[in-house]
């Protein structure tokens, strides 16, 4: 998507642990881009011509809930669009919706079909609102309300799963047994945790973010691009396990993807 259209917002202090941010994109021009997978999940508010994913062959609905995916897939749109977007932490979108995150895996969800009034009734105000900074004033008030009521009802699982997941941005090659470990869960308990918070096992996202991993020192190193080095510091055990795991989620070797597009990681940046 073209960078200029973007306008990225800062979810406030106590929105922060749960949100990473909020961005809304606006172009009158056909649209045609590769998106890969993010490790996160994102509510969208289409206030123009939803967008098509090919891959899916599924047109998202004005109101779209954007689970944990594990391949790229093209976003594309015939004419004008709108869209303001909500990204949360990898295991937070629990919080603010009454379906679990593992539902939305590999899916493109309409948030009319998951029978939550409340999310219903934001998404009209959004929709009927044409100043965008408005809308995420709303959203975010909307957010809040919904942790508030939500907060008393958790227990401490949310912190081990916060915990997993930033040992996983730091290590990307712990394995399993490890990051149960440090939840202090058995290797069972820890997985159907994982799951139920994240939205998929924690095997397969220690595989995205060690592809985010490498798209982030792709990016950084831009003009200096050794590759055996980005292999080893993203994690993987060599350079063709780095390659492979890189085709598979991208489609495209490292040295191919650079002819096409500026790589970018979503996981290890925070634009606001």
């Amino acid at each position: 998507m073209i960078q200029e259209n973007f306008k990225f917002y800062k979810p406030c202090e106590v929105l922060q642990p749960y949100v990473r941010y909020y961005w809304v994109f606006k172009s009158d021009q056909a649209l045609n881009t590769y998106t890969f997978p993010i490790g996160c999940p994102q509510i969208i508010f289409h206030k123009q011509d939803p967008l098509y994913i090919p891959e899916l062959n599924t047109v998202q609905s004005r109101l779209t809930i954007s689970g944990q995916v594990n391949f790229s897939s093209h976003l594309c749109a015939d004419g004008e669009t709108e869209m303001i977007v909500v990204v949360f932490h990898p295991h937070t979108i629990n919080m603010f919706l009454h379906t679990p995150a593992s539902f939305f895996y590999n899916r493109e969800v309409s948030g009319y079909d998951i029978e939550d009034r409340g999310l219903n009734e934001l998404a009209e105000q959004v929709f009927e609102c044409e100043d965008n900074n408005v809308c995420v004033n709303r959203i975010e008030e909307w957010l809040l309300a919904r942790l508030a009521r939500n907060f008393d009802h958790t227990d401490y699982g949310i912190n081990r799963i916060r915990a997993a997941i930033k040992e996983i941005c730091i290590r990307t090659q712990n394995t399993v047994e490890e990051l149960s470990s440090t939840c202090c869960l058995s290797k069972k308990q820890f997985e159907r945790e994982f799951y139920t918070l994240v939205g998929m096992n924690p095997k397969e996202y220690i595989r995205i973010a060690r592809f985010q991993k490498a798209l982030a020192l792709l990016e950084h190193k831009r003009n200096d691009i050794n590759h055996a080095q980005i292999a080893f510091a993203s994690g993987y055990s060599d350079q063709s396990h780095y390659i492979r795991e890189f085709k598979r989620l991208s489609g495209y070797t490292p040295n191919s993807l650079l002819k096409i597009t500026e790589p970018y990681s979503d996981l290890f940046t925070i634009p606001v």
